[in-house]
This record gives C-alpha cells, structure tokens and sequence, in this order.
C-alpha cells in the first residue's frame, strides 16, 4: 500500500508550511470533496489554511494545527486506498478521533492489526462505523455485555447503533428475534385523543424504530420478518407478562418510563438474549412527581458487575453541528437556573 510523503517547510516570508504528497490522484480528489468540501470542513476544524496544488496539499497554520490536520488527512486517504466508501460523516469522524479508528497503517503487519482493531457492525444494507471514541466504547459494549445501557442527548447514535448491532446478531444467527420497544408517553397529544386502532395510535411513536430498521434492512424483508413475528415493535406496555428468549431487545427512550415499567422490562430478559436501555434523562416527559425509571434504574445498578454502562456527551452528536451546539446551549442555561 502507498503512503503519503510529508515534508515540512519554513517559507521565505517566515510563514510554516506543511506539504503532503500523495500518491494516487483519483483518492486525492474524493478526499478533498466536492469544490473541496472536505477541505473546508477541516479547515474550519482545525484553523489550518489547506491549498490544493497537483498531488500535493500544503497546510498553513501552527505546529500542532498542521500536525492534527495532517493526521485527519492521511486518515481518510488511507481509509480510500483501503476501498472504504467515505461519507460526510466519516469525515466528521476522521476529525473527531483520527488516530483511533483511521490512523494510516504503514506496512503489511501494520495494516493487520489496524483491521484487528477496528470496529464495525455489518448489515445488509452498510457497514456502521464508530464516529467517536465513546460510540467506539458503546459498540464494544453491545458485543460484550448482555444488558446495556446507553445515555446521552439526542444524535449521539445511541438508537442507530443498537438497532444495528440488533440486526448484525439476527443475521448472525445469535438470536432468533428483534425486539424493539418504547414507552407510549405523549408530548402534548395524548393517545386516546388520536384516531384509529391501537396499532395505528401507537405506530408514530415507533416510527424512530422503523426508520431505524430500515436504514440496516431492505423494506420488503423488514415486512416479512415483522410479518413472521422475528421483528417485534410495541409499547413498553405490551412486554409485561412475557419472558424475551433469544431475542435481541432495545427499550428506546427509556427515560419515560416509570420506576415500575424500568423493573418489570429489565426482568423480561431471557435466555440467550441482549438487552439495550437507551435513554436522554433531560427530556423526560413524564407527569410531575414521577420518577424515572431510567434515572433510578442508573442509580441502582451502576456498579453491578456485567452490565455496561455508556453515557454520551453532546461531543457524540453525530447529526448537525448546530445540535450540538443547542445541546450545549440548554445545559448551560439548566446551570444557571439552578
């Protein structure tokens, strides 16, 4: 495998210059984008200045911007010259942990362990990569751990993740179903007020699920297997009173549910089955004066041996950086308010 030669250069006007030469022409123009897209995203990330010249990048800037910028760069041209497809998101993550997940390998023994040491969960539809360090510690939990809980703000993979790893099992053969579940709590509308039957009443708050779903499945066999009863989505309500055997089970927005429905799912898990709780404890919509079962579930069983525990931050946001950002925003603003 090729690599890139780096050189770096003290200008005549006193200005530091880091010069990256790259071999292949064709991974040079995907990894800087289209209209240098890529480019302008790192730069924006980094405060380097980035020219394009040839088969060359020169970055402007200090001595560990250019180093940190050099590194995303060869990252992402090593993870091209591996034929690894590059999304914008990939990007984002070559940003966020170069050296972790898209560090360069130089040589034969390099390149081995560098795939040893990846991590990505394999669908039908795409492979799904970590994007920060703690969706990398997240995802080796969902393989090694039975009972899993993930936390954090919106965006930061927690569902996305699981439901993947959910699907990687089924089609492994680890688990004979795909349980996904959320507590029917209303933000605003209450559900006896909306029409229909009981399915087409509680389907908008199992949407999150499906889509999900079918981000890792094609549509027709998400049908099928929900037809044949090996994808199950319902309201936490509906688990009560069952025992889930191997089957790979996902309470979403647990947050909203009651100390009791928390006890009576947690109980639920069965033989040869894995259990996902994902949940953000600062948009908990249940009445005044009921606790969480999320928040009390934490408390009690944080230091019980077995279960993995992973908590995001709003650095995990994965969606729009100015999510991010309204995250950031509202915490502080609970800060100040006491």
């Amino acid at each position: 495998m090729a690599t890139t030669a780096l050189t770096d250069i003290v200008t005549e006007a006193g200005s530091a210059e880091t010069t990256l030469e790259f071999p292949d022409n064709r991974f040079l123009l995907e990894l800087c984008g289209e209209l240098d897209s890529n480019l302008k995203k790192i730069e924006t990330a980094t405060g380097v200045e980035i020219t394009h010249r040839g088969n060359r990048l020169s970055l402007f800037g200090d001595e560990e911007q250019r180093k940190h910028s050099a590194t995303i760069l060869r990252a992402i041209y090593s993870r091209l010259e591996q034929r690894r497809p590059l999304e914008p998101g990939d990007v984002d993550a070559a940003i966020r942990m170069p050296s972790e997940v898209f560090d360069a390998p130089r040589d034969i023994d390099q390149i081995e362990m560098f795939k040893e040491d990846q991590i990505e969960i394999r669908t039908r539809k795409r492979i799904v990569e970590p994007r920060t360090p703690t969706q990398k510690s997240y995802v080796k939990s969902l393989f090694d751990y039975e009972l899993v809980f993930g936390l954090g703000p919106a965006g930061t993979g927690k569902t996305y993740l699981a439901v993947a790893a959910a699907v990687s099992h089924y089609i492994d053969g680890h688990v004979d179903r795909i349980i996904l579940s959320r507590p029917a709590v209303e933000a605003g509308e209450r559900l006896g007020f909306l029409p229909g039957d009981m399915k087409e009443k509680v389907d908008p708050y199992m949407q999150p699920l499906y889509d999900a779903l079918n981000a890792f499945l094609p549509a027709k066999q998400v049908l099928r297997m929900i037809e044949d009863k090996q994808i199950e989505i319902a309201p936490l309500a509906f688990m009560r009173g069952r025992t889930l055997s191997n089957a790979y089970v996902i309470l979403d927005e647990a947050q909203n549910a009651t100390s009791m429905q928390m006890k009576m799912f947690l109980t639920r898990l069965g033989e040869g089955s894995r259990m996902v709780i994902t949940g953000d404890m600062s948009q908990i919509d249940l009445p005044k004066g009921v606790t969480s079962g999320l928040v009390e579930a934490e408390g009690i069983l944080r230091n019980v041996k077995g279960i993995g525990f992973t908590r995001f931050t709003s650095v995990d946001v994965v969606r729009h950086p100015m999510v991010a950002k309204v995250i950031d925003a509202y915490d502080a603003a609970a800060k100040r308010n006491g």
